[in-house]
């Protein structure tokens, strides 16, 4: 049987694939994000967030245990905003998710998502897949005070661009265009089509990897 392995500590990935039938072995990659991202000075965003997101795989993939790589799939995912062509990640501290706010108020962004999917059968990668994915977010312009509650709940400090669709920051966002669930950090059509090219299908993951049901 498949095992699903998400290569992140995203809450917001862990709940996209636990509501679409999956529960997946969470093993955090830990990366530096920042030098890799030095290594690509002004590269388009496409490419930056897939060179993360193949590194996160990359990096889950040779740390399996030999149960799990005797048949399984990585996914290594990361999200960035861009506005303006500017790249944005997590801000990290009150004072630069309020910037970010403050710069996006009332304007569109590009959230973007690199995919990397790795199939590994017995210890080696015998398939790969990268692709990235693009959602556009039209923002509101919260009230003062509202954008203050929301940074001081520290939700949008360690998330893509400060915000989050599945959270506090839904509020605050007034359409989009494009899949949801891209926005949260994790295209599910977008990864349905991946495994279908490598062979997999979404109904034996399912099986595979099946979700706690809830009442």
């Amino acid at each position: 049987m498949t095992r699903v392995v998400l290569g992140s500590a995203s809450a917001g990935r862990l709940g996209v694939l636990r509501h679409a039938g999956i529960e997946p072995l969470v093993l955090v990659s830990d990366v530096d994000e920042d030098a890799i991202m030095a290594s690509l000075p002004g590269a388009p965003a496409a490419e930056v967030v897939l060179a993360l997101s193949s590194a996160k795989a990359d990096r889950v993939a040779g740390s399996l245990d030999a149960e799990t790589a005797a048949d399984c799939v990585v996914i290594g995912c990361d999200s960035m905003l861009e506005v303006d062509g500017r790249l944005r990640g997590k801000p990290g501290s009150i004072e630069a998710a309020r910037a970010q706010w403050q710069s996006c108020a009332g304007r569109p962004g590009i959230l973007h998502t690199g995919h990397t999917v790795l199939h590994v059968r017995d210890g080696q990668v015998v398939g790969r897949g990268v692709q990235t994915a693009s959602t556009t977010v039209h923002f509101a312009d919260p009230e003062p005070s509202d954008l203050e509650a929301y940074l001081a709940s520290g939700e949008p400090l360690w998330v893509a661009g400060g915000f989050t669709l599945d959270g506090l920051g839904g509020w605050f966002v007034d359409r989009i265009e494009g899949d949801p669930s891209n926005v949260i950090g994790l295209s599910l059509p977008l990864l349905r089509t991946m495994l279908a090219r490598l062979g997999l299908s979404v109904a034996h993951l399912w099986t595979a990897n099946p979700a706690p049901q809830h009442s």
